[in-house]
């Protein structure tokens, strides 16, 4: 199982940016899906998550009402969508594929991950 993100770069306070995370086709299409992100120092944690259908999703605190997360199941693609970014938000990303089909918050849910993609918020 490979997932591939993309859509990191560098922004200014206030932009927005959409993360894009392709997957195999390997990926069972019934797999919750998450976003996790881990700044320079920082231990990695939890940003967004969404169940096998997109009927559930669950975020963070620091990014409720900001971010958005969905899937296209028939394009294997999940997608992260940033509005309003803070330098705070600045980290590398990684998309997650959990064992289950149900949200969670915790990394040890999941079991497969992609490589990161760097987002940089300058102020």
């Amino acid at each position: 199982v490979q997932l591939q993100a993309s859509g990191g770069g560098l922004v200014q306070a206030g932009d927005s940016l959409r993360l894009s995370c392709a997957t195999s086709k390997r990926t069972r299409s019934n797999n919750a899906m998450g976003w996790f992100r881990q700044a320079p120092g920082k231990e990695r944690q939890f940003v967004a998550a969404i169940n096998w259908n997109g009927g559930n999703t669950n975020y963070a605190d620091s990014v409720k009402g900001r971010f958005i997360i969905s899937r296209d199941r028939a394009k294997n693609t999940l997608y992260l969508q940033m509005n309003s970014l803070k330098p705070e938000d600045t980290a590398v990303y990684y998309c997650a594929a959990a064992a289950g089909s149900h949200t969670a918050t915790q990394s040890y849910a999941y079991k497969y991950w992609g490589q990161g993609t760097q987002v940089t918020v300058s102020s």
